[in-house]
């Protein structure tokens, strides 16, 4: 696919500069940049690799002086990282998936499929299944019983969807993703060491050992629209009622989503975020890398998780966390501060304590 630096700032509704009928072949850094690439240098710290590299076009920040960079042609936005999401649509070559139905897929015949609807090699889509106009489905996929994806569903090679999950339109799941397991929930005939720890927060009490006996997942998992599922994603069923995703929720790889919990609309989660069960999560929340979350809490609107917080309560709306357990992110900052001046205040006691003592021996 080539471009014209036309066409692209065009399709990105950005200001163009120089030779307009400049073709584009691909996109890349500006020290990495071929002379058919266009160079993507942002903001003014990639001038010099730009300046140095074979790069003769580029997307460039305000106000760059492109002819003395020796550019050819450049393109001015002003949020050049949403750009990038235009840019990078239009030059992606995609995984090369081919269309139609590859003859070594096992399909139900109560399945229904769109006319259009590819279908790669070993894949396996189970009776009732419904998948909409225009979705792609990667080699190894599995599709269990009365599945439901609407149209333009994207699934990566070995994405497998269980058993009656619903899902909406323009769904996007990376190599891996598993849709519909059981919920992790097990039980104890007796009281367990378990249960009276969470009730006295450290006290086993007289609980004995115990074999744990296996609650299975009658509930399955709801999906709205413009969802996405990183590699190795997982989502896992309700218990009685559905686990839900919000419609334009973007879950990272490596996510776990706990059975019963509901995240709501355009949500964030970051890398390995792993997510209990019961759970009730916002509209725009976003939860940095290796968040954690304890089952049975709330998280409101609009809260921002940084990585590696672990959140053991509710946290209401619009709040900003940190640390754990997970403390709004100003007071967490301040505790570190004070933390870091331990050694030195340690030191400073130990100084006075000494010369406190010295004059008690001379009097």
């Amino acid at each position: 696919m080539t471009f014209t630096i036309e066409e692209i700032a065009t399709a990105l509704g950005a200001e163009a500069v120089g030779d307009l009928s400049f073709v584009i072949k691909g996109a890349a850094e500006p020290a990495d940049a071929a002379p058919d690439d266009l160079a993507l240098a942002m903001s003014a710290k990639y001038g010099e690799a730009l300046v140095l590299g074979q790069a003769r076009a580029a997307i460039l920040w305000e106000d760059a002086d492109w002819a003395g960079m020796g550019l050819d042609a450049a393109i001015f936005t002003g949020r050049p990282r949403m750009a990038m999401s235009s840019l990078t649509s239009m030059l992606d070559p995609g995984q090369g998936f081919t269309p139609g139905i590859h003859p070594s897929a096992v399909i139900d015949p109560t399945a229904h499929l769109a006319p259009d609807v590819s279908v790669g090699p070993l894949c396996v889509i189970g009776a009732g299944v419904r998948i909409g106009a225009g979705s792609v489905i990667g080699p190894h996929c599995t599709i269990g019983t009365d599945a439901t994806l609407g149209e333009h569903a994207y699934l990566r090679e070995m994405v497998s969807i269980g058993a009656r999950v619903q899902i909406g339109d323009r769904f996007i799941a990376q190599p891996g993703a598993r849709i519909g397991a059981d919920g992790f929930s097990f039980v104890t005939p007796e009281v367990s060491g378990a249960e009276n720890v969470r009730k006295t927060l450290g006290d086993q009490g007289d609980a004995k050992a115990q074999s744990w006996v296996r609650i299975h997942s009658l509930g399955a998992v709801e999906i709205g629209d413009d969802v996405e599922c990183g590699a190795n994603c997982t989502v896992d069923n309700g218990t009685i009622r559905n686990t839900r995703i919000g419609s334009g929720t973007k879950l990272d790889n490596l996510v776990h989503v706990g059975h019963n919990t509901r995240v709501g609309t355009d949500c964030l989660l970051c890398g390995q975020v792993g997510i209990s069960g019961s759970v009730d999560i916002g509209k725009n929340v976003i939860l940095g890398g290796q968040v954690g979350v304890v089952d049975n809490i709330f998280i409101g609107d609009n809260v921002i998780a940084a990585g590696g917080t672990k959140i053991l309560s509710n946290a209401p709306a619009g709040r900003v966390m940190m640390g754990y357990p997970a403390i709004k992110m100003e007071t967490h900052t301040e505790i570190y501060k004070a933390q870091r001046r331990l050694p030195r205040l340690a030191r400073d006691v130990a100084a006075l304590q000494k010369a406190v003592f010295k004059a008690e021996a001379k009097e």
